[in-house]
């Protein structure tokens, strides 16, 4: 790959020691809620069997397995090798999803190349989000359908409130129950979550400006979780 920008290379050494406890941490940092939103996030998708769907910033593989589960055959990427080994681990000789390093900014794949794709967590990472948003679309067949999942932040003044404690004083502090490298994700994540909504208000825009149509935005457990969905090209698969 490429010489790695100071925002991407952060998140790979933030994340680089924390595969392991990655899914379970996850869910407790969203007090249970990040399954659900990923489950979500495959419904939107309506995967088939037969379909060829790419899974970027696939981490651990959680998004990769529940489409394959349902039948479709699912290629995994991510620049994390670290977080690759732990989801090549559970494949235990299975051949589906498949699992590859790359980067969401260089897919290394032909235009159209597949039914669907997906991606979970990505945008606060990248540095050119609307080239990254056209790249992630060209390799999408007109007509296939596009999801991804994020952190929100709510929109109710009580409750952004309620959310300001949770990831400025709750994430750290649930953190350090398991190792110092978790107290440093869950001091950066609100800073971070924050960060992207206000630089991205309009996320539909940016994917509307992508060349994806028929764009919803799902706010999910009063706004914490975001699960946007959307058509290549306008184009309803038949």
């Amino acid at each position: 790959m490429a010489a790695l920008s100071p925002r991407k290379q952060h998140a790979l050494e933030l994340f680089e020691g924390l595969p392991r406890a990655y899914d379970r941490m996850g869910a407790v940092l969203s007090f249970g809620q990040d399954p659900r939103w990923r489950r979500a996030l495959i419904d939107a998708i309506d995967p088939r069997p037969g379909q060829r769907i790419l899974d970027v910033a696939t981490g651990t593989g959680m998004v990769a397995f529940g489409l394959a589960r349902r039948g479709a055959t699912v290629i995994g990427l991510d620049q994390s090798e670290h977080m690759l080994a732990t989801a090549r681990q559970r494949l235990a000789g299975a051949d589906n999803p498949t699992f590859i390093q790359g980067e969401a900014e260089n897919l290394p794949f032909a235009d159209g190349e597949f039914d669907a794709l997906t991606f979970t967590y990505l945008l606060r990472y990248v540095d050119d989000r609307g080239a990254t948003m056209r790249e992630l679309a060209r390799v999408v067949k007109p007509g296939g359908r596009v999801g991804m999942v994020e952190f929100g932040v709510p929109a109710s003044p009580p409750l952004r409130a309620a959310w300001r404690v949770h990831t400025r004083v709750g994430l750290p502090l649930l953190g350090r129950a398991v190792s110092p490298a978790w107290v440093e994700v869950g001091r950066f994540l609100g800073p971070n979550i924050e960060e992207l909504h206000a630089r991205e208000p309009d996320l539909t825009r940016l994917w509307r400006d992508a060349g994806i149509a028929d764009v919803r935005d799902r706010r999910m457990s009063f706004g914490a979780g975001v699960v946007v969905s959307g058509i290549k090209d306008g184009q309803r698969p038949t």
